[in-house]
């Protein structure tokens, strides 16, 4: 009789965990399709693959211009089953299933950290709500895969479940490369394991061979493939960023610095208050979850740096920093707040009281996150969607390419800064003026300085002249105090269409095309 009253514990685990799970599919099919520009360049590897062109974005020209191996290859598999078009609502509803494992997997690594429902519960309805794990996932980056795959990895390590572990990381790499900032470490950490392990009384000194060689396995065949195509198996972008953008020095700390402060988006309800707030409380918070996390488990040490050594790589590289960049970070600083204030609250009032405070700071964290997002968007569906998943830019390079592809043929050429929208749309070659699949632009980079407008780049006349391409669609910004000026353009090209927009306060979206006498 007490059996019927009462279901089991696990079934009552399972029920939550799979609502939590599946509160954060629905969250990210809710708000439809807004398709970020670097999510268009994968698409178009993709759909090159099942076309049979080969694993390139313009046809005959083998240049890795996309980060992401394993999300590519996923993404034409999707085209193969379902039909090139449907690639982005395949990436989505990929998205939305990677970020219910990871919902998921975040409730179980705390539940068994710990100890307690109520904080494992709380951190995976935080990231079901998440606005940046929404906005890419909606937006068809790798990013959500990249971080299921991430997860997967730390909770196998954290269960002794090495083998899995390494393969996970392997496919994270393969997903991402910057997964190695915390793949070293958690190699470290196998190591350090293998050598400190005990049978019986005896030291058992055994590196993880076995680790290794799935690790290497899984990354040796695209280390050959990419080498022996590309001459290189790393993408371009990394290059060829460096050298196109001019930035402040501390460009990336500071983003860093504001996502860390922010990680619940108090700024949007509190404004500078809040950052300030949140500047000074989650790092003490943090580290005091590590050193709670730390005594539950020793092998949290990978888990609970990578967030800072995230940090620490990105701001002394200081890429130009894209709002994607620090969301792989999130869902671990995510734990360590969490366990920090349920260890904080369980020490100084004792478990009963600590789930009041941490349901109050729950609710907060909730109340913060969902003011992030809003119920009538100014463009795209009209659906409840996180404010920052912004697209007007995309959506004007999808104008552009939409017009300009009945007049694309097999060499039509058209130049563009941001290639993903313009070629999935136009099905044109791209000469891409950044250089990430075009990699004779980086010549012409650091451009001088005087040509910089409103952004920290600008396009180079002498790309342009020197390729002649047939068409070039800019935002008026990139060409303002070069292109534009220069009487050679002029001469050789002619305005065809200007899209009204003030992006990066500038006027229009220039649609130019060459004049052939």
């Amino acid at each position: 009789m007490g059996s019927e009253n009462h279901p089991p514990r696990w079934r009552a685990e399972a029920t939550i965990l799979g609502l939590v799970a599946l509160s954060a599919v629905a969250l990210r099919l809710l708000p439809g399709l807004r398709i970020i520009d670097d999510a268009y360049i994968t698409y178009r590897y993709a759909r090159n693959i099942v076309e049979g062109v080969g694993f390139v974005y313009n046809p005959g020209e083998p240049v890795m211009g996309t980060t992401t191996p394993v999300y590519t290859l996923l993404m034409a598999i999707a085209g193969w089953v379902s039909g090139v078009d449907a690639i982005p609502r395949a990436s989505v509803v990929l998205n939305a299933v990677a970020d219910g494992v990871s919902a998921a997997l975040l409730v179980l690594m705390t539940r068994s950290l710990v100890g307690s429902r109520w904080p494992a519960v709380l951190l995976g309805v935080l990231w079901a709500i998440s606005p940046k794990s929404v906005t890419f996932a909606i937006g068809g980056m790798e990013t959500s895969v990249y971080i299921a795959l991430m997860l997967g990895a730390f909770l196998t390590w954290l269960k002794d479940r090495t083998t899995l572990a390494a393969g996970l990381t392997g496919l994270a790499v393969l997903t991402r490369p910057d997964a190695l900032i915390w793949a070293g470490p958690l190699g470290a950490a196998m190591i350090g394991a293998s050598w400190a392990r005990r049978k019986g009384r005896a030291p058992v000194h055994r590196l993880p061979w076995r680790e290794g060689a799935i690790f290497m396995g899984i990354l040796l065949p695209w280390l050959v493939y990419g080498t022996l195509t590309f001459g290189n198996p790393l993408t371009r972008s990394i290059s060829a960023k460096a050298v196109a953008y001019h930035l402040a020095p501390t460009q990336a700390l500071g983003g860093f610095v504001q996502s860390y402060s922010t990680p619940f988006f108090e700024f949007d309800t509190f404004g500078p208050r809040g950052a300030v707030i949140g500047a000074l409380t989650y790092p003490a918070l943090s580290l005091f979850g590590a050193l709670f996390l730390y005594r539950a488990n020793p092998r949290t040490l990978p888990l609970t740096i990578f967030p800072w050594l995230h940090m620490l790589v990105f701001s002394i590289g200081n890429p130009l920093l894209f709002r994607w960049y620090t969301v792989p970070a999130m869902p671990l600083l995510f734990l360590m707040i969490v366990a920090g204030a349920w260890g904080l609250a369980s020490r100084v009032l004792g478990p009963d009281r600590a789930r009041w405070v941490l349901a109050a700071a729950g609710l907060l964290w909730v109340f913060t996150s969902l003011r992030a997002w809003t119920s009538h968007p100014d463009h795209g569906p009209q659906r409840p969607v996180p404010e920052m998943a912004w697209v007007k830019l995309e959506l004007l390079y999808e104008e552009a390419g939409r017009d300009l592809a009945p007049r694309v043929q097999e060499e039509t050429v058209i130049a563009a800064a941001d290639i993903g929208a313009i070629g999935w749309y136009s099905s044109a070659r791209i000469l891409d003026t950044l250089g990430l699949v075009s990699p004779q632009s980086s010549r012409y980079y650091p451009i001088d300085p005087s040509m910089l407008a409103t952004t920290g780049y600008a396009v180079s006349p002498d790309l342009i002249l020197d390729e002649l391409p047939d068409f070039v669609v800019i935002l008026e910004t990139y060409g303002r105090n070069g292109l534009l000026r220069d009487p050679r353009f002029l001469a050789n090209y002619q305005l065809r269409r200007s899209l009204a927009t003030d992006i990066y306060e500038s006027e229009g979206m220039l649609v130019f095309e060459r004049m052939v006498e």
